[in-house]
């Protein structure tokens, strides 16, 4: 495993806790679930480029989708 998607891991990782105590707190959804997703998703992304678009777009996700 290169060290950049370890990197990216990690910083999704801290993301991904952060917008699930945000969810928690708030009583919303959709925090919550991104917040999930960023955490797990990259055990199953490979490529540097599709670690940074998934997280980006799961990380931007909360603020288009509210509910």
């Amino acid at each position: 495993m290169p060290v950049n998607s370890l990197v990216i891991g990690i910083v999704a990782g801290a993301l991904g806790m952060a917008y699930m105590v945000y969810g928690k707190r708030q009583t919303k959804f959709a925090p919550i679930v991104a917040g999930l997703l960023l955490c797990i998703y990259p055990y199953f992304v490979d490529s540097i480029l599709w670690l940074c678009v998934v997280g980006g777009a799961l990380a931007v996700a909360p603020f288009l989708l509210d509910f």
